[in-house]
């Protein structure tokens, strides 16, 4: 805040030579003026402290450096997971249909969020969880066309049963796949066509499914089922239909409030323990998403 400007003393404000001004009139004059100044005084008073009361709780706030600047965020604070009932419709899944722990991820192909758990979590929950853990993959559409274009590839893949494989191809080649959605929709379709290609795939039929839009109602659904679970983000992860929130490493993490994050062990674990819906899994708190 600046200094308020000093006020300078005008020659008329007294006599000159410093003397005392006339003597107040008989009669309590002087009283009169006395009380007044009083009363203006204590007004003085009482506006200035609804004057500081004001600036306590609307003045910015100051960081840490002692810097005035914008209110500071609010911390994150741990939510107990949503319960609700999530189908796995016919989407791709690998795992028994009689796991005991079920988890659901809503994710999208330009994600980069989506792109580590597939690449780093993933893995790790496949090889320590044979036979315990059944996960589905379902879309949910952030990044417009682009985004509904390769997911509708996933699903032509799929209609050959190499789902997998071209899930696997499209996270792999992660930074060239968003740069040819960047260029335009001829140059991604393009290479959706050459991944179809390098994989094995019918061609002809792979390329009329991916033309024709055959499976765009198929990625529309799935993007709809999501938002009417609560999902709002990418990845959207359920387990056991309990909502776990956006990325999850494979073990516990720090946030930067210095929160612990529960992994995927953790909450799969917990799942594995059993118990009623909303009350398995640990209370997390915000997770990163895209």
């Amino acid at each position: 805040m600046s200094e308020g400007s000093r006020g300078r003393g005008r020659k008329g404000d007294r006599p000159e030579g410093g003397q005392a001004g006339p003597s107040p009139e008989p009669g309590g004059g002087g009283s009169a003026s006395l009380i007044g100044w009083i009363v203006s005084a204590n007004i003085v008073a009482l506006v200035a402290l609804v004057l500081a009361v004001v600036a306590l709780f609307f003045h910015p706030f100051v960081d840490e450096n002692g810097d005035g600047g914008a209110p500071a965020a609010a911390q994150p604070t741990p939510t107990q997971p949503a319960v609700v009932e999530v189908s796995v419709d016919d989407d791709p899944s690998w795992g028994p249909e009689d796991a005991p722990v079920t988890i659901i991820e809503f994710s999208e192909f330009l994600c980069p969020w989506c792109q580590r758990f597939a690449l780093e979590t993933l893995p790790l929950i496949k090889q320590n969880y044979e036979g315990k853990v059944r996960y589905v993959y379902r879309d949910f559409i952030v990044h417009g066309e682009p985004a509904t274009k390769i997911s509708e590839a996933t699903e032509c893949a799929d209609d050959q049963e190499k789902f997998w494989e071209y899930h696997d191809r499209l996270w792999e080649n992660f930074d060239g796949v968003r740069q040819q959605a960047g260029t335009g929709m001829d140059a991604l379709a393009s290479t959706l066509k050459g991944y179809a290609s390098d994989l094995g795939l019918d061609t002809a039929t792979f390329n009329d499914c991916l033309d024709t839009g055959k499976n765009t109602g198929e990625v529309q659904k799935d993007s709809q089922d999501a938002g009417s679970y609560g999902v709002t983000g990418t990845p959207g992860i359920f387990v056991n239909d309990e909502q776990v929130g956006g990325f999850r490493a494979f073990e516990d993490t720090t946030n930067a409030q210095g929160q612990v994050v529960p992994g995927m062990r953790t909450i799969i674990d917990a799942a594995l323990e059993g118990g009623e819906p909303g009350s398995a899994l640990p209370v997390v708190p915000s997770a990163g998403g895209g």
